[in-house]
């Protein structure tokens, strides 16, 4: 058991539907235009399909679906990790306004349709009433064989994308060898300009600081000089006057102890005045006069201002400049490197083609396996001594999905060679082979409800019982609901529920209700295309319901 129940408000032409489903075999039944598909419609989009506001029922503000699930095991670590809360029930609920937007929830909690579709993954298997269309489209083909054979392809997608990206880069290098050469060139005869200067961060600013002092040497000991006479060796120096000054307080000190604080003040200002004068002995000791260092700092400057015109940056930023020459030097010389970017582009190739082996082993190994199941469920499908074969051409070029094609082809009866599906079956064998595979495809599956939507089509007779027989044995082991037109197909469910529409003033309405005994019998009687209050009719159908 896994979908319990679902309800919708004001979807469709439903106002109001609460549901409650069963294990086993289900059918949905009803007169054509009577809405069979509303809850498959209903039940995708609260599977996260897209929707819009062309679902809400006429003179709604919006419609709601929900969906309520036994929460399959696989789930718990997900729901966990979604932060969604984890209860024996999975409720998925959606909303549709008339503007058309749209919201979610997983089990009470916001959500959004990426995570109701990853939900879906583990709780609905869908098979179309279009599904033989598929077979007619490669890509289509090649995932279903892919799925049977439980084909992870992410090694291989990743190795594609690799080599993909080794080869365009080696072609890029290829068209470019001349520009590049040029660049490289270029580049090297700029970087070797600038080496010769040598350019170190931060050297600018040092060698006009050391320039300033060079050039201005004779007046900065000048400066000093006569600082130091006017502090402390003229007559009347500021050393000499603050002595006389402290000698004249401290002679009358006794009298006036108000000087203690006056005279520490000057002796403080005296300290000063010598520490000052002896700074500026040491830095008349230091002071260069070098014309030659001069002149040679006058060269390098001028050497950095010429390169920073020629290459139009400032001085400051010409040590960064050299250093991104210098990195697309390397850059280019490696694209230049042809023999190494073949050796990559050739062990990209040896990557994928290992990751497309490995794919190939997993689908040459499948295929007669699915080959054989098909061929079987055909020979009860009104295709006796016919025969299906999956086949693997080799592709001219290897292509993202590997090194083969995947083709299905089909021999419609004994003796006949097998030739593609879309070019020897009739829509109505496309059926059935269709038909076929969703059946030997579905037991494979994880998900816990199979649901079948008019995959019977072009189907009759015996053919039609034997597609009853099948789907109610699939619900033996897994909860099964199909929309169907077919009393044979009916016939074989567990449950049967009618689909049936109404009119309620100016609007048609439709309703599901589930029906057994007499009801069954009518319906299925009207579905054999007799009156459903015939005898005969009521007859034949409860002949089938005994079969």
């Amino acid at each position: 058991m896994s979908l319990r129940r679902i309800v919708l408000r004001d979807f469709v032409i439903v106002t109001s539907l609460d549901l409650e489903l069963a294990s086993g075999f289900g059918v949905l039944t009803g007169e054509t235009g009577a809405g069979k598909s509303i809850l498959i419609d209903a039940l995708q989009l609260a599977l996260g399909a897209r929707g819009d506001a062309g679902v809400v029922r006429e003179g709604a503000p919006r419609c709601e679906i929900a969906a309520e699930f036994d929460r399959p095991e696989v789930l718990r670590p997900w729901l966990d990790e979604q932060g969604f809360a984890d209860d024996e029930v999975l409720l998925l609920r959606r909303t549709i306004d008339t503007d058309g937007r749209s919201r979610a929830w997983i089990n009470g909690s916001a959500a959004t349709l990426t995570q109701l579709r990853a939900a879906a993954d583990a709780l609905v298997d869908i098979h179309g009433q279009h599904a033989w269309q598929s077979l007619t489209r490669p890509e289509a083909v090649r995932e279903l064989l892919d799925a049977y054979a439980g084909v992870d392809s992410t090694a291989l997608n990743t190795a594609w994308s690799a080599w993909r990206q080794a080869a365009a880069t080696l072609r890029e290098a290829r068209e470019r060898q001349d520009a590049a050469r040029q660049d490289s060139e270029r580049l090297a005869w700029q970087i070797g300009e600038v080496d010769k200067l040598g350019p170190q961060a931060g050297e600018w600013d040092e060698l006009n600081t050391r320039h300033g002092r060079l050039a201005n040497a004779q007046a900065l000991l000048d400066a000093a000089e006569s600082a130091v006479q006017v502090l402390d060796e003229q007559d009347d120096s500021a050393a000499s006057l603050l002595s006389r000054a402290i000698a004249a307080l401290q002679a009358q000190a006794h009298i006036e102890p108000a000087f203690a604080q006056t005279i520490d003040s000057l002796e403080s200002a005296l300290a000063q005045v010598q520490d000052a004068v002896h700074e500026l002995h040491q830095h008349q000791r230091h002071v260069e006069l070098d014309p030659s260092a001069l002149a040679a700092l006058d060269e390098r400057l001028a050497l950095w201002l010429s390169l920073s015109r020629r290459y139009r940056t400032t001085p400051e930023e010409l040590p960064t400049l050299h250093a991104q020459w210098t990195r697309d030097l390397q850059q280019i010389n490696d694209t230049l490197d042809l023999a190494s970017l073949e050796r990559r582009e050739a062990a990209a190739r040896a990557a994928f083609d290992q990751a497309a082996r490995a794919v190939s082993r997993q689908r040459q190994k499948a295929a007669p396996r699915l080959g054989d199941a098909v061929t079987e469920a055909m020979q009860t499908l009104g295709m006796q001594g016919g025969r299906f074969e999956v086949a693997l051409p080799p592709l001219a070029e290897p292509q993202s999905h590997g090194l083969e094609q995947v083709e299905f082809r089909v021999a419609g009866h004994a003796g006949s060679t097998p030739k593609p599906v879309a070019k020897v079956a009739s829509g109505g064998e496309l059926s059935r082979i269709a038909l076929a595979i969703s059946v030997v495809t579905s037991r494979l599956g994880q998900a816990p409800t199979l649901i079948f939507d008019e995959v019977d089509a072009g189907i009759g007779g015996a053919v039609a019982h034997t597609v009853g027989q099948m789907l109610r044995q699939l619900g033996h082991d897994r909860q099964v609901l199909a929309v169907t037109h077919l009393a044979q197909v009916a016939a074989c469910a567990d449950h049967h529920l009618l689909v049936a529409k109404r009119r309620q003033g100016q609007q048609t309405l439709s309703t599901v209700q589930a029906i057994d005994t007499e009801p069954r019998v009518r319906e299925l009687a009207r579905m054999l295309g007799g009156n459903e209050r015939s005898e005969i009719s009521l007859a034949h159908a409860r002949e089938l319901l005994s079969a």
